[in-house]
């Protein structure tokens, strides 16, 4: 077995694949979408709102990209889908510079079209993290699919797997996106040259960090069916 996935077994996490196809899959991914509530964080709300993120998981999709960089030379698109409209959400992309968060996504298989054909993707090159049923019809296109364990739910769980809709079960629910994103970087080979060259704040590390900058985060609404750029752009 790869060390990577000796670890991630270990950890109590699931491969719904052989690990090789797992590795070759992730060969061809440019860029990654994550649901939000349920997965960077527990999904409580209140009347008040709620759906708050860790600095766990954001320095976790921050390794992640900076390392699919050193590996492909390029910076790979991130955004959020999610139904709900989150502040969270927002303030998370917009200070890491994610390329879009999209709202209000009831249905979410259209953002994701949309974001296909603004982004000129296939959908086996877009890896995807999410948790619950509203995420599937996302899941059942994208070519990496990580399911967020959550203890009360083993048979979405078994469902997830008996479709074919999950490469790999997170073994944590909290901080369960810095779970995937070590896992990710992990079988990209890039893990321990990713935390060096961040540790030191190296040059690569200063080049990476000055392209994304660059990234101006898009809000979209999508309602009834339509995606439009939220006021405030």
């Amino acid at each position: 077995m790869d060390n990577t996935e000796i670890i991630f077994t270990e950890l109590g996490g699931t491969f719904c694949r052989p690990f090789a196809e797992f590795k070759d899959k992730l060969s061809k991914i440019k860029a990654y979408i994550f649901d939000w509530d349920g997965v960077f964080n527990d999904g409580v709300k209140t009347a008040a709102g709620g759906s708050p993120f860790s600095e766990v998981d954001s320095m976790g999709t921050n390794m992640l990209r900076f390392g699919h960089w050193l590996k492909h030379g390029s910076l790979p698109s991130v955004v959020v889908i999610t139904g709900e409209e989150n502040p969270a959400a927002l303030h998370l992309a917009q200070r890491e510079h994610f390329h879009a968060v999209y709202f209000k996504s009831i249905n979410k298989l259209v953002a994701f079209e949309h974001f296909l054909k603004k982004n000129s993707l296939q959908p086996h090159e877009v890896a995807f993290v999410y948790d619950d049923v509203l995420d599937l019809s996302v899941a059942e296109k994208c070519g990496l699919r990580f399911l967020v364990k959550h203890q009360a739910s083993p048979l979405f769980q078994n469902y997830s797997i008996k479709n074919e809709l999950a490469d790999y079960i997170t073994a944590s629910d909290a901080h369960a996106v810095r779970e995937v994103c070590e896992l990710l970087l992990g079988t990209l080979e890039e893990y321990d040259e990713a935390v060096r060259k961040r540790s030191h704040f190296d040059e690569a590390y200063q080049r990476y960090l000055n392209e994304r900058k660059m990234v101006n985060t898009i809000s979209y609404l999508n309602k009834d069916g339509k995606v439009t750029e939220a006021s405030g752009n």
